[in-house]
C-alpha cells in the first residue's frame, strides 16, 4: 500500500506542512488534534466536549484511511490545565475503555500546584 497523506481540511496543514493523518503501509499514523468540532470548526467552551471532538476528528481520519478506533494501539493526551484532567480522563475511559491502547496522559504549562502542595515534579 503506498504513502497516503489525509486531510482534515484546515488550512494548517499546508501552512505548517503537516497532515491530519498518514497511511504508510499497515499503519496510520494521526497528528495531534483539538477540540475544535470537526464540522463546524467552532471551539466548544466545555473541556469533555473537546476531548469528544478530539476522538470524532481521531475517527473520521482513521476510517477516510481505512481503519477504525479498535486499530488504536498508541495515544498520548496533552491536558493544558491541570483542573481539567478527570474530565479528560473520564471520555478517554468511555471512548477507549474496551480498546485501551498504551497511553501516556501529560498536563502541559502551569499545573496550578504550589511548592510543597502535592507537586510530583518539584525539585
Amino acid at each position: 500500500m503506498p504513502r497516503r497523506l489525509i486531510s482534515s481540511g484546515s488550512p494548517f496543514e499546508k501552512i505548517a506542512g503537516y497532515s491530519r493523518a498518514v497511511v504508510d503501509g499497515n499503519f496510520c499514523f494521526v497528528a495531534g488534534t483539538t477540540g475544535y468540532d470537526p464540522v463546524t470548526k467552532t471551539l466548544p467552551e466545555d473541556v469533555a466536549e473537546q476531548t469528544r471532538n478530539c476522538f470524532e476528528t481521531i475517527a473520521i481520519a482513521l476510517k477516510e484511511g481505512g481503519f477504525d478506533m479498535a486499530d488504536i494501539v498508541r495515544a498520548t493526551y496533552y491536558v493544558t490545565n491541570a483542573q481539567d484532567f478527570d474530565a479528560v480522563f473520564a471520555v478517554c475511559g468511555e471512548t477507549l475503555g474496551d480498546i485501551r491502547p498504551a497511553a501516556t496522559k501529560t498536563i502541559q504549562g502551569k499545573t496550578g500546584n504550589q511548592p510543597g502542595r502535592g507537586d510530583a515534579n518539584r525539585s
